[in-house]
């Protein structure tokens, strides 16, 4: 049955103005679980580009080792991808609070092991295991903002929250050199790669025991055990399912993208399965149109956070033809600009829908001058045989803050457009459709990398899909009523 203290009443929620309040405690809270996640799942990019260059044993002699370390990078999302929807289910039923704390400890182990692991297919199911316990954090987090943040804050709130997305992505970039560089020291050069994971898993699991005594403390015991013991029964047959189409594919010779394709198969049939149980109230939020046009758009917005995520050193470097670290350096202009936008976008969110302009007019904007920049992007990286790094820099840092800032609203869109009972499934069912974009989009790029020896060509494609969900946006009908 639902948690006894899930939501608390509207009154309730009403804050007196001024001062610390407790939902500014549990945004910093939730700020942090973005932020180890989100490091633990990015930190694969950078070790990947890194295994490439050094011609590591762990890629084997791979013909395509870009659409190689795509694939990797799209498996998790495969995994990541398949538990959103029951991660909100779990939520609505278990409590928001224990699926939060169990996310980040499941993150940390995960991540700590994918450090351990001696062969490809084992590394490969780790990080499977690590998105699908990832999977369930997002529609989690976003219904306990909601349940326990005044309504005229909750765009505030969330992108305060999800701030932390752009700090892990950041820190995960910056520091995956140096970590590489110190596993070189104390592992051997063969195994510093391993230090990136080692580090980054063990301080997720030390903030995911703070986190369980946090949740403990704002809403009484979880039910952690039988919410875990669910989750590990799903999770065990969706990796399962990930890992047989993953090996049967590429026995069959099927190129990397084509695997990533078939990885969503998978989704699409959850997906299916949802729209069977339409008379459930699991399924009723399949019939609310503007669920399914914000879930479809966002299929372009994970595309384009994991495209330039994944796979930003190495844009960065086979551009300008710099070095890694420098690269990386560069890189992190990209994630950076989220620890201005997040916050800013739901700040600007909230003052719209308060006047009564709705967030939708705001949302379509940002998308579509986010849209146009990268297409600028693309055209500057064609332009120039060696682009400068400062100007990569620059227009890095400006896209990423308009991409940023477009999150918030969207995500604050959905609340506004559900039922508070169906929160959690809303969501879920969000970024599992949004995040077939985050599957396909690293092993795609990769390949088109390898066909053609740049990046221009996924920028493009990047920048054209932008533009095209800022059509779905517009087709939303929104109540513009002041919350």
């Amino acid at each position: 049955m639902p948690e006894v203290t899930a939501e608390p009443t509207a009154q309730g929620r009403e804050a007196p103005r001024g001062g610390w309040q407790p939902y500014h405690t549990l945004w910093a809270m939730l700020l942090g679980g973005w932020l180890f996640s989100y490091a633990d799942r990015t930190i694969t990019g950078p070790v990947v580009t890194w295994l490439i260059e050094h011609d590591h044993a762990m890629l084997g002699s791979a013909s395509h080792p870009h659409a190689l370390g795509g694939l990797i990078g799209s498996l998790f999302f495969a995994g990541y991808m398949l538990t959103q929807f029951p991660g909100g289910y779990l939520g609505d039923r278990f409590g928001h609070r224990t699926m939060l704390a169990v996310s980040l400890l499941w993150a940390g182990v995960a991540t700590l092991a994918s450090g351990l692991m001696t062969g490809l297919i084992a590394f490969v199911v780790l990080r499977v295991l690590t998105g699908l316990g990832e999977g369930v954090f997002y529609s989690n987090d976003r219904s306990l903002i909601a349940q326990r943040t005044p309504p005229a804050k909750a765009g505030l709130g969330m992108g305060v929250a999800i701030t932390g997305l752009a700090i892990g992505l950041t820190i995960a970039t910056i520091s995956a050199p140096y970590l590489i560089d110190w596993g070189g020291e104390v592992l051997g050069e063969e195994d510093a790669w391993r230090m990136p994971f080692l580090v980054l898993g063990g301080a997720t699991l030390a903030f995911g025991w703070v986190t369980a005594v946090y949740m403990r403390r704002i809403g009484g015991p979880l039910k952690a055990t039988g919410s875990t013991l669910r989750l590990l029964g799903i999770s065990a047959v969706l990796c399962a399912a990930v890992m047989a189409v993953y090996l049967i594919a590429d026995g069959a010779g099927m190129p990397s993208w084509g695997v990533a394709v078939l990885e969503c198969v998978l989704a699409f049939l959850l997906i299916g399965a949802i729209f069977a149980r339409r008379s459930s109230n699991l399924g009723s939020v399949s019939r609310n149109r503007n669920v399914l046009l914000l879930s479809f758009a966002f299929i372009a917005v994970m595309w384009n956070l994991w495209f330039f995520s994944f796979w930003s050193v190495s844009i960065v470097a086979d551009a300008a033809h710099s070095s890694f670290q420098n690269a990386a350096l560069v890189a992190t202009f990209n994630a950076g600009a989220g620890i201005l936008g997040f916050p800013a976008g739901g700040r600007l969110s909230d003052r719209a829908k308060a006047r009564g302009w709705g967030r939708r007019p705001l949302l379509i904007a940002f998308t579509v001058v986010q849209g146009v920049l990268v297409l600028v992007f693309a055209a500057y990286l064609q332009a120039n045989e060696k682009p400068s790094l400062w100007v990569m820099s620059i227009l890095l840092f400006v896209t990423s803050l308009f991409f940023n800032a477009l999150q918030p609203m969207a995500h604050a869109l959905l609340n506004d457009v559900v039922d508070g009972a169906e929160r959690g499934a809303a969501f879920g069912l969000f970024n599992l459709v949004g995040e077939i974009g985050a599957v396909v989009s690293p092993a795609l790029s990769g390949t088109l990398f390898d066909h053609y020896g740049s990046w221009t060509h996924a920028v493009y494609i990047d920048g054209a899909l932008m533009l095209a969900s800022a059509g779905l946006y517009v087709l939303i009908r929104e109540n513009t009523s002041p919350a």
